[in-house]
């Protein structure tokens, strides 16, 4: 599995297709209050799809740091019992399926690494391939020193600690921001409305005031004016208060 990409299910691809035409919907009678805007803006779907995608594979990323740090955790309990290095990692894998019940995206990974080991495939290559895929710096990191270190026999025991308190701390640190954001985001997600719903609220108490912006070439250029700037305040937004992973 390719971390940095996402498939849409069937039932997601019907609720998101949902979600975009209710949104434009609500653009074309806010803004033009014609049913062949509607149509015209169809092709935009794509950008919403693409923007939904962009958010899952991000949320897909950051569970699956917080999943891997609990497995490299399960690998250094393992080592310090006196297992082997690639039996602490199958024994790693069987913890996560108790811990995830089977629905983890670590318990995946775990179900291929164990697969792979058994077939006498190489651990550092399992791992790096895992790491290729993962699209995660932490976890690309991890898997380069810790090939460079089961050549040269370093202590991998305290190298699978360190790389779990850095990753750690680097996940407590996004939460800590995550927190300190949140208030901003909500203010964010207000103010994005906040353009709109004056716009629809007129459009429904007040249709006659804005008339004159209707169904006229003059009219129908200022609003895509207003949309475009709209569309970009919002995007801008949204990327001054989002968190790599």
């Amino acid at each position: 599995m390719n971390y940095s990409e996402y498939r849409f299910s069937t039932n997601e691809k019907i609720l998101y297709l949902a979600q975009g035409l209710m949104i434009l919907g609500a653009v074309s009678f806010t803004f033009y209050r014609s049913v062949t805007a509607f149509f015209l803006m169809m092709p935009s779907l794509f950008f919403l799809y693409r923007y939904k995608k962009q958010k899952l594979i991000m949320a897909q990323k950051r569970e699956l740091l917080l999943e891997f740090r609990e497995m490299i955790l399960a690998v250094q309990s393992a080592l310090n019992a006196g297992s082997s290095v690639e039996n602490a990692f199958i024994d790693a894998g069987r913890e996560m399926e108790k811990m995830y019940g089977g629905q983890g995206l670590i318990v995946k990974e775990a179900e291929v690494l164990t697969r792979r080991l058994r077939s006498n495939e190489n651990l550092e290559r399992i791992l790096q391939d895992m790491a290729d895929r993962s699209g995660l710096e932490d976890i690309l990191d991890f898997a380069n020193v810790f090939a460079a270190a089961k050549r040269s026999g370093g202590d991998l025991s305290g190298i699978i600690r360190r790389a779990s308190e850095v990753i750690g701390d680097k996940i407590d640190i996004k939460r800590e921001i995550e927190t300190e954001l949140s208030a901003k985001q909500y203010e964010t997600r207000v103010m994005e409305l906040v353009p709109f719903g004056i716009i629809l609220y007129l459009n429904i108490t007040s249709p006659d005031f804005l008339s004159p912006l209707y169904h006229n070439a003059a009219g129908i250029a200022i609003m895509t004016v207003c949309l475009a700037l709209y569309g970009t305040a919002f995007r801008m937004a949204e990327k001054i208060t989002a968190i790599e992973v």
